[in-house]
């Protein structure tokens, strides 16, 4: 089956939740999606399937050449097929448009070889705090 993908398409708040529990195993949550995009970011990506929404990413930014990569998911039964990689090639292409020189990520370690030799990622080193 042919997934599509759209920058900034739109969306159905309840779609981006219930993918969202699904792929990071959390009950559904109420978030307003589309309004904390719009306020916030550069734009986000959606994949779809006969009309079902099976992927998405945020991109958000700092306003200026930094672009960043969050709430990636894929719905279980798109994954492996080229769909997550597909989202993040199009929000590089996208965040390249928008003129971003970076595009980051951060990720946890079972998904290294995703972001590292599917879709390109160099290895940097970095800093977090947990809040």
């Amino acid at each position: 089956m042919t997934v599509t993908y759209g920058w900034r398409g739109d969306f159905d708040n309840a779609a981006v939740n219930a993918l969202h529990a699904e792929g990071f195993d959390h009950p559904p949550l109420e978030i307003d999606w589309l309004s904390q995009l719009r306020r916030h970011s550069l734009g986000w990506v959606c994949a779809w399937q006969e009309g079902r929404l099976v992927g998405f990413v945020n991109v958000a930014w700092d306003g200026g050449v930094h672009a960043f990569i969050l709430d990636t998911v894929v719905d279980r039964r798109c994954r492996g097929a080229g769909t997550g990689t597909a989202l993040v090639a199009t929000t590089a292409r996208e965040a390249r448009a928008a003129q971003c020189e970076w595009l980051h990520v951060d990720f946890d370690d079972d998904l290294k070889r995703f972001y590292f030799d599917a879709c390109g990622f160099t290895p940097t080193d970095a800093g977090l705090i947990r809040l």
